[in-house]
């Protein structure tokens, strides 16, 4: 991506499945918002309108896959795989492959990967890690036959080894200007090593197609949402957003570790999710702004809050007190709590009433004690309660990605328009209207 924007191509990209480090590099290579394609929790119907979405205004759109190939969800939905998001798009896949212990055996992966499923279009490689020129002609040889293009190679170096932590690739909004000039090196290196003409021609050769657009919510009222941001919050898809500011939402930014209150007439909170447990010491000496999220909380602030949101909501996290809206503390351990999870509320939320079903997943390396029980969760290894819940407020470890039903979105701005109209009676506003 950066390679391509550097010599003047219009990049746009998107990330396979639920994820946010990736799509803050994505943004940084290309100068765009990056973008998620999710057909388990969107379904597959919004995979195309999403991807359109995402390349709107851009000369060529690039989707990094998940995991392998063909790995995805199993059981309830769509499987969610890199290969499904191909057949969705009837996109070419560029197979990266590491060829650091391999001369002709990358034939048989090649081979694998390209027959597996006939209509995914496996169109050309890159491999990655190379010894040297020798070793790229053994590679360049045994994939000959196969009749799958080399569109170019990589070689080893340490040097561009990124930086990572517990749950993937450090943000790049910890270190952003490190970074940029990491993906500069990168993209110079991929610009002299990669053919990205043939990549080019590659990607025109994907058949033209109209598609509808992808859904928003009608507008359902009018509220300033505080929307935390910063180095500690910054896990919040841009079609959450985008969804909130449809339904009438006025979107301001704060960030918890400087700010000492929340924006000047906040009617809703929205806390995604993001790192707290690295900046606990420096969210705890900010006591302004626990103090006064505590206290609108208490008084009705309608609230919704993600995985770090929901940590940040309890009275400690590893031993650092926290804001203490929810009964429970948190630490830090040793296991990921991973996967897609369909949710089905307990009582009234801000984002339904209770019986609603969402769609969304979990990825952290946290408990709660206690765990709550606003949701009943149900994933590939059974049910399990979580979250807590009153009619202003819910906080879970469940992330939401509202690009292919925006409802809750519009259940929100409806709720926090509500609340306004019953603290400032005569407040004008359009009517509520949720679908």
């Amino acid at each position: 991506m950066a390679a391509l924007r550097a010599r003047g191509t219009r990049v746009a990209a998107a990330k396979v499945g639920p994820d946010y480090i990736d799509p803050g590099y994505h943004a940084l290579a290309t100068g765009r918002a990056g973008r998620n394609l999710d057909s388990w929790i969107c379904g597959e119907d919004a995979v195309a309108p999403l991807a359109a979405r995402a390349a709107s205004g851009a000369d060529l759109l690039v989707v990094e896959g998940v995991m392998g190939l063909f790995d995805g969800a199993s059981g309830d939905g769509p499987e969610a795989s890199t290969a499904s998001i191909a057949r969705l798009l009837d996109a070419p896949v560029v197979l990266v492959v590491d060829a650091s212990a391999m001369s002709r055996s990358v034939a048989a992966l090649v081979h694998g990967f390209s027959s597996f499923e006939p209509d995914v279009r496996v169109a050309g490689v890159v491999f990655n890690r190379v010894g040297g020129p020798g070793h790229l002609d053994l590679l360049r040889e045994a994939l000959g036959p196969l009749g799958v293009p080399v569109l170019g190679a990589l070689p080893r170096d340490d040097a561009w080894s990124w930086r990572d932590r517990h749950l993937g690739l450090v943000p790049v909004a910890e270190q952003p200007s490190a970074i940029a000039g990491s993906l500069a090196q990168l993209g110079a290196a991929t610009a002299r090593s990669v053919d990205l003409d043939a990549l080019v021609t590659l990607a025109r050769g994907a058949p033209e197609r109209v598609v509808p657009e992808p859904p928003l919510p009608e507008r359902a009222g009018r509220a300033r949402v505080a929307v935390a941001a910063g180095p500690a919050f910054g896990f919040v898809y841009p079609d959450n957003l985008e969804a909130l500011a449809a339904a009438g939402g006025e979107l301001l930014t704060f960030d918890p570790l400087a700010d000492p209150a929340l924006p000047d007439g906040t009617e809703a909170l929205y806390l995604g999710g993001g790192f707290p447990e690295v900046f606990a010491g420096q969210l705890a000496a900010n006591a302004p702004l626990l103090a006064d999220v505590r206290a609108r909380v208490a008084n009705g602030l309608v609230t919704w809050a993600e995985c770090g949101g929901l940590l940040f909501l309890a009275r400690s996290l590893g031993g650092a007190p926290l804001v203490a809206a929810v009964p429970a503390d948190a630490e830090m351990t040793r296991t990921l709590t991973l996967g897609y999870r369909r949710a089905t509320l307990q009582r009234q939320t801000p984002l339904g009433p209770a019986g609603s079903v969402l769609r969304g997943h979990e990825f952290h390396y946290s408990t709660l004690e206690p765990s709550g029980d606003a949701l009943v969760l149900e994933g590939r290894r059974g049910r399990s309660l979580g979250g807590f819940a009153t009619s202003s407020l819910l906080a879970t470890y469940l992330h939401l990605h509202l690009g292919g039903d925006p409802g809750p979105a519009a259940r929100f701005v409806a709720s926090a328009t509500a609340r306004s109209a019953q603290v400032l009676p005569g407040r004008e506003g359009p009517p509520v209207r949720v679908r």
